[in-house]
């Protein structure tokens, strides 16, 4: 077989994984991270086909990532993922050996957390604008950053003082607190992200990414306000399933130097990420009294056992417990 015959295979196979994840309605990122991995597999594999490979060959590329490239088992996960998905989604193959492989045990780690102090040190830092806003609303409401990049001006009810998550990790909607310290900050996000929109109705490139079949249901839903992202991007770029020259929302990588930035600056010496403040909002809740079922709700979590985890690193000094050494010191005294 030609070299040309086999990269025609691998272009076609990719296509067929990205249709696939198309048609369940996976995000961008989770198609690009199959694709990614199955690129990763076939090299390995030595451009066989994955067709004509068996579960020997798929164990020992799962060994491979843990001994000899040292991923994570988070990591590994991902990638048995995506194998699974692409031999009983894409090929169709339903082999019974696939439930069998074994994966890396998940190691069970606690989240890092700021003090309220850092947090206050870190917010402060942040740059006074749309970025920075979007990573303060991290901390403030507890959302994902995914969740806050994708809010649509909808989405933000100001009278209610209600935010509505839609399409959250696992498909849930949920809803969140408006918070009063930021409500002056996201109207003047409104009134900006208003003239970009009137300045893209001028250009002639009004145009959003709209959920499930919204698009075809209703064709001018893309140029209503109502759609439009609430963190846009300031230029336009290129949709990667469509074509089309769009504004965007804001992207992950710049909210996560925007933070970056923030916490080197604030003097923080902790790993900080957008998460880190999604683990603090949730921390900090605990420690205020909040009890863990309405944590459970504002997080998202499906089963309230995620959530417990916080009560591992909630400081207990703040429910009352002391350490015997600083009894012994209060007696002597």
């Amino acid at each position: 077989m030609s070299a040309n015959t086999v990269q025609t295979k691998q272009v076609k196979l990719e296509e067929q994984i990205r249709q696939a994840c198309r048609v369940r309605h996976y995000s961008i990122k989770t198609e690009r991270v199959y694709v990614g991995w199955y690129k990763r597999f076939v090299r390995w594999c030595g451009l066989k086909h994955p067709a004509t490979l068996g579960s020997d060959r798929v164990e020992a590329w799962l060994s491979h990532l843990a001994t000899d490239r040292c991923v994570s088992a988070s990591t590994q996960r991902q990638a048995k993922a995506a194998v699974l998905f692409l031999y009983s989604q894409v090929l169709g193959m339903n082999l019974p050996w696939l439930k069998d492989i074994v994966s890396a045990k998940q190691p069970q780690r606690l989240p890092r957390v700021l003090s309220k102090g850092e947090v206050s040190a870190v917010l402060e830092q942040l740059p006074r604008t749309s970025v920075g806003l979007a990573v303060a609303l991290v901390y403030a409401t507890g959302m994902r950053r995914s969740d806050v990049l994708r809010l649509r001006v909808q989405d933000i009810d100001f009278e209610r003082r209600v935010i509505t998550i839609r399409d959250g990790k696992g498909g849930k909607d949920r809803t969140t607190m408006l918070p009063r310290s930021l409500e002056t900050g996201l109207r003047a996000q409104f009134a900006k992200r208003a003239q970009m929109h009137a300045v893209d109705i001028a250009r002639g490139k009004v145009d959003v990414d709209l959920p499930d079949a919204l698009a075809q249901k209703y064709p001018t839903a893309c140029r209503e306000w109502a759609w439009q992202w609430v963190f846009a991007a300031d230029d336009y770029s290129e949709c990667p399933r469509t074509g089309s020259i769009r504004r965007h929302h804001l992207h992950e990588k710049t909210l996560n130097r925007a933070l970056h930035d923030a916490a080197k600056r604030a003097g923080v010496t902790k790993h900080v990420t957008s998460h880190t403040l999604r683990h603090s909002f949730a921390t900090h809740l605990l420690e205020d009294g909040k009890d863990i079922r309405t944590i459970q709700q504002l997080l998202g979590h499906a089963d309230v056992s995620t959530t417990m985890i916080y009560t591992h690193v909630a400081n207990v000094g703040a429910c009352g417990v002391l350490s015997p050494m600083d009894r012994l010191q209060e007696a002597s005294t």
